[in-house]
């Protein structure tokens, strides 16, 4: 099963990024805001987010 690393923003909790498993986080401009959540699962995430994964390496989601 494929699975993707879920980071949080720690100034915005709200917004989930998710990026292939074991792959360095994009160049973000303030990357030690990032925190690691976890795992989530590719046959459990979303439709946008898995689409956005496979065609950009990163995808983003509310966590509402």
């Amino acid at each position: 099963m494929k699975t993707y690393d879920l980071y949080i923003n720690a100034k915005k909790p709200g917004i989930g990024l998710y990026v292939r498993h074991g792959a360095p986080l994009p160049g973000f401009a303030h990357p030690d805001d990032r925190r690691f959540d976890g795992e989530a699962a590719q046959d459990l995430s979303p439709p946008g987010v898995v689409e956005a994964v496979a065609a950009d390496g990163r995808g983003c989601r509310h966590m509402d």
